[in-house]
């Protein structure tokens, strides 16, 4: 027996790769439980294990009392020389035991424990070794297929491809050869605690890092991913050796580097994207294949617009938006794309409906130089200006700043009521170019129309307003003359009373 149970830990050790040590520590664990199962639980059961001649040492420890409380521990003097002739009062007595004296359940008892503590072991022991290894490349066995879920065998683990975190058209056997990245390790799972993916960014991230050498030797670096799984991928690299072409070392000689990633990916799209350091060159190249004319970068929105030609358009934005969302996530801007006619219409919206400062009379001349000065050229940057703004200005108070917002008002309310009566002419040129046609429509909105002009007319001018004149000593007023001008007026009029005289 004492042979089978040092073979029977080995065979444990190397299956379940638990520490011998934490073997015996259960085992004991175990024959302790057995024994208090069968003598009480408040027994003071001894278990030592010989790891070398795997013989198994057992024994009850009892105090000898001259009036016992608790049978289970204590004994009188004499029931204790019934067995131990030599017992005294007050010192402890040793039942040796046998493991086969316990019984059946009690036996089946330690058994239990130390297939539980050998399962929290491996449990431990699976978390810690996979803890390390999240978001890296992993090849198992598929075990079985279960609701969709599949369970893998990783080596001496067990892990998980929830069908949430399969490809579309993957379809897995029992028996095939699987690879995907470890996603997360749940260590209260019932189940497989190593979750795996192969829809996550990261596993197309670890296939090229294992198909091309130059990503593995970080000459090519991956800056970043974008995925939809199954449908497109984008992916940006750059090389850190001038002399190596990132494009190319990942598409591989005939495209035979990207395309085994492609079977692996069940025939998902995969653009391949030079990173650069310039935001407007970045998200051009990202919108590929589409052609860009013309990158507008608004920093504090973190948005650019991005201009195409009106063929291109539909190309840049993709199949449901797919191009356009991918590229948004490869660069991180949020992009809005715009066709060159719409451009040119907003442009000539924007340029219609302007109105400078500099020609609405209502607004004194030293308000409108003060305003232009300012930084505020338009009306409606005036109307757009905050308060506090405004009233930085030398010689503007709340009540001015009032009036002149008045102003600005009505003049752009009447600017576009001007607009709408406007009569608008088609040249034959106009007639060819569809994006001429809707520029005019938009600078002469409802031209013509009466009725329109008539609901956008603002009503009769409001006060005209100016800013108080700042009085500077240095400066002397025009109809004064300059000092130098006065001294001379003033000897040239005594000389003329002298020569009177």
């Amino acid at each position: 027996m004492n042979t089978e149970i040092l073979e029977a830990l080995g065979a444990i050790t190397r299956e379940k790769n638990v520490e011998r040590s934490v073997l015996v520590e259960t085992l004991e664990a175990g024959l302790v439980s057995a024994g208090k199962k069968k003598f009480g639980a408040t027994a003071n059961i001894e278990v030592k294990f010989d790891n070398v001649n795997g013989t198994i040492e057992m024994a009850r420890h009892v105090d000898v009392v001259e009036t016992v409380e608790d049978p289970i521990l204590q004994c009188t003097l004499e029931d204790a020389q019934k067995t131990h002739p030599d017992a005294t009062l007050g010192a402890p007595i040793r039942f040796p035991l046998e493991v086969a004296d316990f019984g059946r359940n009690a036996i089946q008892a330690a058994k239990q424990v130390l297939i539980q503590r050998v399962r929290e072991a491996e449990r431990d022991r699976v978390f810690q070794e996979f803890t390390g290894k999240i978001a890296t490349l992993v090849r198992g066995v598929v075990q079985q297929v279960d609701r969709g879920n599949v369970i893998v065998k990783l080596d001496r683990a067990e892990g998980i491809l929830p069908a949430r975190e399969q490809i579309p058209r993957d379809h897995h056997r029992q028996g095939d050869y699987v690879r995907a990245v470890v996603l997360d390790v749940d260590k209260n799972a019932k189940g497989p605690q190593v979750i795996l993916s192969r829809t996550h960014p990261d596993f197309l991230r670890r296939l090229f890092e294992s198909e091309v050498p130059e990503i593995a030797d970080r000459i090519v670096e991956i800056r970043a991913v974008a995925r939809e799984a199954g449908a497109r991928s984008k992916i940006s690299v750059y090389s850190k050796d001038p002399r190596v072409d990132a494009v190319g070392s990942c598409v591989g000689l005939k495209g035979s580097r990207v395309q085994s990633i492609v079977r692996e990916l069940g025939g998902e799209r995969i653009d391949i994207v030079p990173w650069s350091t310039d935001a407007a060159v970045f998200v051009s190249r990202a919108l590929s294949p589409a052609k860009v004319l013309d990158v507008r970068v608004i920093e504090e929105e973190l948005r650019m617009q991005v201009i195409v030609a009106d063929d291109q358009l539909s190309l840049a934005i993709g199949k449901g938006g797919q191009n356009a969302r991918l590229a948004a996530k490869l660069t991180g801007w949020r992009i809005d794309l715009i066709s060159r006619s719409e451009d040119i219409k907003r442009n000539s919206a924007e340029k219609a409906d302007r109105v400078d400062i500099e020609i609405v009379e209502l607004l004194g001349v030293r308000l409108r130089e003060a305003l232009v000065q300012a930084g505020i050229e338009s009306v409606q940057e005036l109307l757009a200006a905050e308060p506090e703004r405004l009233l930085a200005i030398p010689g503007m108070s709340a009540v001015t700043a009032e009036k002149a917002l008045a102003v600005a008002n009505w003049t752009l309310a009447r600017h576009r009521a001007d607009a709408a009566t406007h009569e608008v002419h088609i040249t034959p040129e106009m007639e060819k170019d569809e994006a001429a046609q809707a520029v005019a429509s938009i600078e002469h909105p409802g031209a013509g129309d009466a009725a329109s002009a008539e609901a956008l007319d603002p009503g009769p001018p409001p006060e005209a307003v100016e800013i108080e004149e700042q009085f500077d000593p240095d400066v002397v007023p025009a109809h004064l003359g300059t000092p130098a001008a006065s001294d001379e007026a003033t000897d040239a009029g005594e000389a003329r009373q002298e020569e009177g005289e």
